[in-house]
C-alpha cells in the first residue's frame, strides 16, 4: 500500500514537470509583444525563441536520449529538471536576447531526453495492465500547459514584467525537482525501458511516426492562428477570446483523463477515433466556422481530440516500440516538434498567400491523412495475415487424412 501511494505521488510530481515543460517552452508566445521591446529586438526574433528551442529538442533527443541510456532514471530526471530550471531562471534575468536565446536553447537540451523518459518511467511504477491509464493521467500536466500555464504566465507578465512569468515558471521547475528526486523510486534503465515494446513492429512504429508528424502539423498549423480565424471568420469580440481558448484547453484536460478510462482495452482503436473527430471538427469549422454558435462546440471537440491523441499516439508509441521504449518515446518527441513547426511555418504562409479561412481545412485534410494511413496500414496487414493463414491451411492434408497417417 506505501508502495502505491508514494507511486502516485511520484506521478504527481511527474505530471507537474510535463505542465512545466510544455508552459516554459510556448510561454514566449504570450509575452512576445513585452519581450521585444524590452531588449530591443523585433516580434520576429522574439519568435525564435519559441522556435529556437523546438529545432534544438529535434536536433539532440535522440542522441542525448542514447548517451543517457545506462543513467538511473530517478538522478536523470531530477539532473534534467534541475538544469532547466537554472535555465529557466537565467532566462528571467537576461540582460540581452543573446542570453536569454542561449538559456532558452540550454533549457531545450533538456527537453528531449525528459520526454524520453518520463513515461517508461512512470509506466515501470503500475501494472502493466493500466498502462494506458498512467499515460494519460500523466499527460494531464502537459494538456493543462496551454489552458493554464501560458494563459497565467501571459496575464502575470502583463501585470508584473515578462520576467515575472519566467521566474515563477523557475520556482515551480526547482520544486517539482526536488519531489521528482525525493518521490520517484530507483528505477534502472533497463525496468524504465525495457528491451522492446510488448508489441514490436518496426513497420507501425515508422507509419505511426508519419502520422504523427501529419497530424500534429495539421492541428498545430490550425491552433497557432486560431486566435484570428476566431476574430475574422467567426467575428468574436477580442474580449471572448480567452474565454474560448480557455473551453478549448479545458475539453483537452477532461478528453484525456476520459481517454484513460479505454486505453488499455482499444489501444489502436482510441488514436484513429480521436484522428476522426479531429478531422471532423476541422473541416466543420472550415465549412460552419462563420456561425458562433456552431463555432463554440467545434472548437471543445477539436480541443478535446488533440490532446487526448498525444495521449493515445504516446501509449501506441510504446506499444510497438522496436527497440528500447526510451528512445521510441524520443523519437515521438521529434516528430511532435517536427510537426509543431512545420504547421507553425506553413500555417503563417497560407495566412499570408490564402488568407485565414482555409487554414482549418489544411489541418483536416493533413488529420485525414494521418487516419487514412494508419487505418489503411492496419487493414493491409490484417489482409497479409489472413492470405498467410489460407496458405498455411491449404498446404496442410485434410484432418481426416492427417488423422489416418497418425
Amino acid at each position: 500500500m506505501a508502495h502505491h501511494r508514494r507511486a502516485v505521488y511520484a506521478l504527481a510530481a511527474l505530471s507537474a514537470a510535463t505542465f512545466c515543460y510544455v508552459t516554459t517552452e510556448v510561454l514566449p508566445i504570450g509575452l512576445l509583444t513585452l519581450i521585444a521591446p524590452d531588449l530591443g529586438r523585433s516580434r520576429s526574433e522574439a519568435g525564435l525563441l519559441v522556435t529556437g528551442y523546438a529545432v534544438v529538442v529535434m536536433i539532440v533527443a535522440l542522441p542525448l536520449t542514447r548517451v543517457t541510456r545506462r543513467v538511473p532514471r530517478r538522478p536523470l530526471l531530477a539532473g534534467a529538471l534541475g538544469v532547466f530550471a537554472a535555465a529557466t531562471a537565467v532566462s528571467a534575468f537576461a540582460t540581452s536576447y543573446e542570453v536569454l536565446l542561449a538559456a532558452r536553447l540550454l533549457a531545450a537540451t533538456t527537453n528531449g531526453v525528459f520526454w524520453a523518459v518520463v513515461f517508461p518511467v512512470a509506466i515501470s511504477m503500475f501494472p502493466a495492465n493500466i498502462r494506458g491509464r498512467i499515460v494519460a493521467r500523466l499527460s494531464i500536466g502537459s494538456a493543462l500547459g496551454p489552458v493554464l500555464g501560458v494563459p497565467v504566465g501571459t496575464w502575470l507578465g502583463g501585470q508584473a514584467g515578462w520576467r515575472a512569468a519566467f521566474v515563477a515558471m523557475a520556482v515551480l521547475g526547482f520544486v517539482t525537482c526536488i519531489a521528482v528526486a525525493l518521490l520517484l523510486p530507483r528505477v534502472t534503465p533497463q525496468e524504465s525501458a525495457g528491451d522492446v515494446g510488448p508489441m514490436p513492429d518496426r513497420h507501425r512504429f515508422v507509419v505511426l511516426l508519419v502520422a504523427t508528424i501529419l497530424a500534429v502539423t495539421g492541428a498545430m498549423g490550425a491552433f497557432t492562428y486560431m486566435t484570428v480565424f476566431l476574430l475574422d471568420v467567426s467575428g468574436f469580440a477580442a474580449a471572448s477570446l480567452g474565454v474560448l481558448l480557455f473551453v478549448q484547453g479545458s475539453f483537452g484536460v477532461v478528453g484525456t483523463w476520459a481517454v484513460g478510462r479505454v486505453l488499455d482495452r482499444f489501444p489502436l482503436g482510441v488514436v484513429l477515433g480521436l484522428l476522426g473527430l479531429i478531422t471532423a471538427a476541422m473541416l466543420g469549422l472550415y465549412g460552419l466556422g462563420t456561425s458562433k454558435a456552431l463555432t463554440i462546440p467545434l472548437l471543445a471537440v477539436a480541443g478535446m481530440s488533440f490532446s487526448s491523441l498525444i495521449a493515445g499516439i504516446q501509449h501506441r508509441i510504446m506499444q510497438v516500440a522496436p527497440s528500447t521504449t526510451d528512445m521510441a518515446s524520443a523519437g515521438l518527441s521529434v516528430a511532435f516538434n517536427v510537426g509543431l513547426a512545420a504547421g507553425s511555418l506553413i500555417g503563417a504562409g497560407l495566412l499570408a498567400t490564402a488568407g485565414i479561412r482555409v487554414i482549418p481545412l489544411f489541418g483536416g485534410l493533413l488529420t485525414a491523412a494521418a487516419f487514412a494511413l494508419l487505418a489503411c496500414h492496419e487493414m493491409s496487414r490484417r489482409r497479409r495475415r489472413g492470405d498467410e493463414a489460407a496458405r498455411i491451411d491449404a498446404q496442410l492434408p485434410p484432418v481426416g487424412h492427417r488423422a489416418a497417417h497418425a
